[in-house]
């Protein structure tokens, strides 16, 4: 059997649809921005494997960081050990957070950072004030990851609704702009006895459609939350370590957010592995000779040492000048594209945010991750040797940052071709 049939036999995919999925492209090797199927059929991965392999694949640094971390130290507990890979990460991520971040907690993916994070909020006001704060402030479109906390504080959506009934209350606003921003601030202003936290992602809203909305308002609502105390998180799971062209999307706002949760292209897409960061206000609310003010949570391979040697290996390569040089190249890449492409008639829309090219097709209705022309999308694309996983009738670019000019014209080229075929 080949191994799309032995696949079949005994896997259940994400997000797949078993009974009618297409038989699913047998990966055997990866190389820079390039994916090998078993044929030897070449792809470019222009979504950088669900956003995280922000440097391209089997990259020899990252690689050869891992491998002397497995002859040194696999794993040990994090709870009354530590080592060098876990704490050295965090003194060097720490300095690149906008603001003061004091403290670093480690967990397994996206959607557990955020669950630390809305966890950390919700005890912070159980410790800090007789009568804590159980509302939690979200975007209505927002994605924030899988588990109950990260649903909850997601958009109702496909991915949520088995589960409605389950899911916590949460007050959803719209995205902030010119038009709404006052009724959202009231809205906030009217709450702000309850509120607990606003988790938001900044300015790019990822599963939720590539939606994109302005720094401006983001620094409004989170002012407002400041003046009343309610705490914030940012959700840079996807937008950090350099996808909107700064090293945090972040670095845009003139305020700065209490918490931080980072995943994805923090290990270089090379292991999973979470992190939720938060300034010492949150951190000292813990502090107690009360052993109910503790933050009981945990994961078995928190701060794993070899996923940490990871971490550091791909800031190595984030912070090398090169790096930022390829990231301002891609940005620019994308700026000519959109130019070229914006008001194509069948186009509903064209938006950009650092090297987030985000093309959004026009069905004659609502936009729909169930949109019968993404199966048609993503099949044209992959026929060709690209990567693009679309969001319904969303595509979009979010290459790992050494893609080359010649594949991103190729990637632009066929875009082109499909504008005239679908």
């Amino acid at each position: 059997m080949s191994l799309a049939e032995r696949d079949k036999k005994v896997i259940w995919h994400p997000y797949t649809q078993m009974k009618n999925a297409a038989p699913h492209v047998p990966i055997v090797r990866g190389e820079g921005v390039y994916l090998f199927d078993e044929d030897g059929k070449k792809y470019i991965d222009a979504v950088s494997s669900w956003w995280v392999t922000i440097h391209g694949h089997a990259h020899p640094h990252i690689a050869a960081k891992v491998a002397e971390q497995l002859k040194t130290l696999e794993h040990v507990i994090f709870a009354g050990f530590t080592h060098e890979p876990a704490v050295q990460l965090a003194e060097r991520l720490l300095p690149l957070l906008p603001g003061k971040q004091e403290k670093v907690f480690y967990s397994d993916n996206g959607s557990t950072a955020v669950e630390v994070a809305i966890k950390m909020c919700l005890q912070y006001w159980v410790n800090t004030t007789k009568q804590p704060r159980t509302k939690i402030i979200a975007f209505r479109e927002a994605y924030h990851g899988d588990t109950f906390g990260a649903m909850s504080v997601s958009g109702r959506s496909i991915f949520t609704d088995p589960f409605a009934s389950l899911l916590f209350d949460v007050e959803f606003i719209d995205l902030p702009n010119e038009r709404n921003i006052e009724q959202l601030k009231s809205k906030i202003n009217y709450l702000s006895n309850e509120v607990a936290c606003f988790i938001f992602e900044p300015m790019v809203l990822g599963a939720g459609g590539m939606l994109m909305y302005e720094p401006q308002y983001l620094d409004q609502l989170i002012e407002t939350c400041q003046k009343h105390g309610i705490l914030t998180i940012a959700d840079e799971v996807m937008t950090g370590f350099g996808r909107t062209g700064k090293y945090f999307s972040c670095e845009a706002l003139n305020t700065n957010p209490d918490i931080f949760c980072l995943s994805k292209g923090l290990t270089g897409g090379t292991m999973p592995m979470g992190i939720t960061t938060c300034n010492q206000k949150i951190f000292d609310a813990f502090l107690s000779d009360d052993k109910l003010k503790t933050l009981y949570h945990g994961h078995s391979f928190t701060a794993n040492p070899v996923t940490c040697a990871a971490s550091l290996a791909s800031l190595d390569i984030l912070l090398k000048p090169e790096t930022l040089e390829n990231i301002h190249r891609v940005v620019a890449k994308h700026e000519a594209f959109a130019s070229q492409i914006k008001g194509h008639p069948k186009l509903k829309d064209v938006r950009q945010a650092g090297t987030i090219l985000v093309m959004e097709w026009e069905t004659g209705s609502d936009t729909s991750y169930l949109s019968g022309l993404r199966n048609q999308l993503y099949n044209y694309f992959l026929d060709r040797g690209i990567i693009l996983r679309p969001l319904g009738n969303i595509i979009y670019i979010l290459a790992p940052y050494i893609i080359s000019n010649e594949d991103l014209d190729y990637i632009y080229q066929t875009i082109n071709e499909a504008l005239n075929d679908i």
